[in-house]
């Protein structure tokens, strides 16, 4: 049986969805009270559409968070050392939370919505299973490989979104100096095996 290719119109209006959404939760104190009806009236489709497209809320946070996603997967997955292939695990483990950290700073609302609402464990979502992957392959070629698993959970806590919010909200943590903290948390613990 062959594949059925989206229609035109469906694509459109899954596109023009994602840029409504990412306009709202960009712009918005409380991604919470966002409803998909306002997200629906942003793009100017039906809430049907909005349904079909992302089957719910959680449908289309994940959506969004992947498409918001898709630079950085692209840079660890073919661009350069350290955060690309290639580099050695004391260079690309502190690489890899640094980007992950920093998207979670400019995506803090999004990835908190996701984390808390996402409608499943955020151990079991797709972005969280590739970046422990991407972490334990790392992991894998430098002082910890027997470990590497537990190694990828544990130092992927430190880049929670309900951490990054609690340390980096208002009158918190500078963003330099959480950078700085984490890299050298990251430092510490891979020279300590």
């Amino acid at each position: 049986m062959t594949e059925r290719k989206p229609r035109k119109d469906a694509a459109r209006n899954r596109q023009a969805l994602l840029e409504a959404a990412d306009d709202l939760f960009g712009r918005s104190e409380s991604p919470e009270d966002l409803t998909m009806a306002d997200v629906a009236a942003a793009a100017g489709v039906g809430k049907g559409t909005l349904f079909r497209a992302f089957g719910d809320r959680a449908g289309l946070l994940r959506a969004l968070y992947e498409a918001r996603m898709e630079p950085v997967r692209e840079a660890v997955e073919t661009g350069p050392p350290p955060l690309g292939p290639g580099a050695p695990p004391q260079e690309r483990v502190p690489a890899l939370l640094d980007a992950l950290l920093c998207f979670k700073l400019d995506n803090r609302r999004l990835a908190l919505a996701l984390e808390e609402n996402g409608g499943t464990s955020p151990y079991g979502t797709a972005h969280y299973g590739w970046w422990h992957g991407v972490l334990r392959s790392a992991l894998e070629q430098g002082p910890v490989p027997d470990d590497a698993g537990f190694t990828a959970h544990a130092l992927l806590a430190a880049t929670r979104a309900d951490l990054v919010e609690h340390l980096a909200g208002p009158d918190g943590v500078p963003r330099e100096r959480l950078r700085a903290q984490l890299a050298d948390y990251a430092a510490r613990f891979l020279t300590a095996h």
